[in-house]
């Protein structure tokens, strides 16, 4: 689809100030930021941004500052995930006003396939705008089973896209390519890319990871996109986007690790945010070593990096 969302989706973090409070103006240039450096989409607030641990009015301030330093730049992706249907419709309308080009959920624990369906149509619903299934896994979000996904994007107007980063998020891909036909309109990948060539490889319309890396990561795909269509749905992965794609490990391996709170210290030691503050529960804290480490990354990676 020549109007399809592709390439590296960008996840900023939220920064906050020394005494936990959001700091918007470093939030705008984190934003600004991504897409300097080769963002293709902006994601905003998901977890990666720590969007669950922001109030309702924070979230949607979060929203509204982030469109605004989009600018139109590239698509702009709200997150809008909520714990009720109700909750997750009143995002979905205050993000559509706010000017998201697009939404993305996780469905709600506990809840039915029939439930899930339902919140899913609720939001496409308030939206009317592409919706993308967020597929992961606990203790972030329950998975949805396959089926369900195929059925949603089948029958919800709206629902046209997924970010697969469930347990085996390749194969659940190829199911999906191979099952949903042109009702869906994309798949992307998450947890950072660590399996982006597979998934690439698979079909995948991009990649959604947190955005401290992003320069590395827009030049893999450069790389990947050099090596045109198999197939089907596959996709060619050239012996470059190979080859950068083994020298990002390190730093996906560290991410894995401490998750929110490497993404916001690499953030802050490439100047971009004010601190590395982090809100509970999601901080793990960073010692002296392992800041230490996450320098040696960032030095080694820096043919990789534009700073």
């Amino acid at each position: 689809m020549t109007d399809q969302m592709r390439g590296v989706y960008s996840i900023p973090v939220t920064p906050f100030n020394e005494d936990g409070s959001v700091d918007y103006p470093s939030l705008s240039r984190c934003v600004a930021w991504c897409i300097e450096r080769g963002a293709h989409g902006i994601v905003l607030p998901v977890n990666a941004s720590e969007g669950p641990h922001l109030t309702d009015a924070e979230r949607a301030e979060v929203i509204r500052k982030g469109v605004e330093a989009t600018d139109g730049a590239v698509p702009f992706v709200a997150g809008v995930t909520g714990i009720t249907t109700e909750h997750a419709v009143e995002y979905t309308k205050a993000a559509v006003g706010a000017g998201a080009d697009s939404v993305i959920a996780a469905p709600p624990n506990g809840g039915s396939s029939e439930l899930v369906y339902d919140y899913y149509a609720a939001i496409a619903e308030a939206a009317g705008v592409p919706v993308w299934l967020q597929n992961n896994k606990p203790p972030t979000s329950p998975v949805i089973p396959t089926p369900l996904m195929l059925r949603m994007l089948k029958e919800i107007d709206h629902v046209d896209y997924v970010k697969e980063e469930s347990i085996v998020p390749g194969q659940i891909m190829t199911q999906l390519f191979e099952q949903a036909g042109d009702t869906c309109h994309g798949i992307m990948g998450g947890m950072g890319g660590r399996f982006l060539t597979d998934e690439y490889h698979r079909g995948a319309c991009g990649t959604m990871p947190a955005g401290h890396i992003t320069d590395a990561h827009s030049k893999l795909w450069a790389a990947l996109e050099a090596g045109g269509k198999g197939e089907g749905h596959l996709q060619i992965v050239t012996d470059e986007a190979q080859s950068i794609w083994e020298q990002l490990l390190p730093s996906l391996n560290f991410e894995f690790l401490y998750s929110i709170s490497a993404y916001k210290m690499a953030f802050f030691r490439r100047g971009v945010i004010k601190t590395p503050v982090t809100r509970n529960p999601a901080a793990k804290k960073l010692d002296r070593l392992d800041i230490e480490e996450l320098d040696r990354i960032l030095d080694r990676l820096g043919p990789l990096l534009d700073d």
